[in-house]
């Protein structure tokens, strides 16, 4: 069965809460299982659980603050990557090297994910393409939140004008996750 870290699931919470205060997040608590309340209101960052919690955390999230609109988990990828790339995993930026952070998405995958893989491969300048294989469990909201996340992340490396589009989806059929990564790099000082 797919796990994933406590770090997501904390970074969705954190999100909630920023967002919508105590009292959203606790709505959004309150029309989850109580087995998923207990695990969300004891998450230890480091620790794995099963990705289910995170789905029906993502559907809670949805239908309780967002308005059936799943556009709010980009939002969510992007202050994950804030959360995360400026503390504990700053050590994957790489200022004005977007490439080379790129290179690192099987690494940062595996920080997050405990299944599956994911690659990078370079098509042009600033362009190139992310794509997750052979993870046990997806959803439409986690791809959302990993567009969401390497935009800021591309943004923290000093790229202006980052579109992430994926083209191929488990979710929606597909064999794989395939993100196409496209950005302008910023003006030279």
């Amino acid at each position: 069965m797919q796990q994933i870290k406590g770090a997501i699931l904390k970074a969705r919470l954190g999100f909630v809460e920023q967002h919508w205060g105590r009292a959203g997040l606790d709505q959004v608590l309150a029309a989850l299982p109580d087995d998923d309340q207990r695990a969300l209101r004891t998450l230890l960052t480091v620790k794995w659980y099963p990705f289910g919690i995170g789905e029906r955390l993502d559907k809670a999230i949805v239908d309780v603050l967002g308005d059936g609109r799943t556009e709010v988990f980009e939002r969510l990828g992007a202050a994950s990557a804030d959360a995360n790339l400026s503390t504990v995993h700053k050590q994957f930026l790489t200022p004005g090297r977007p490439h080379v952070f790129l290179g690192k998405a099987p690494a940062i995958y595996g920080f997050y994910y405990e299944t599956g893989r994911r690659t990078y491969e370079q098509t042009g300048e600033s362009s190139g393409v992310l794509t997750t294989y052979e993870a046990e469990t997806f959803s439409a909201p986690d791809c959302l939140s990993v567009i969401g996340w390497y935009k800021r992340a591309l943004e923290l490396c000093g790229v202006q004008n980052v579109a992430i589009t994926e083209d191929e989806c488990r979710a929606r059929g597909g064999q794989v996750c395939r993100y196409q990564v496209r950005w302008q790099n910023a003006p030279a000082a």
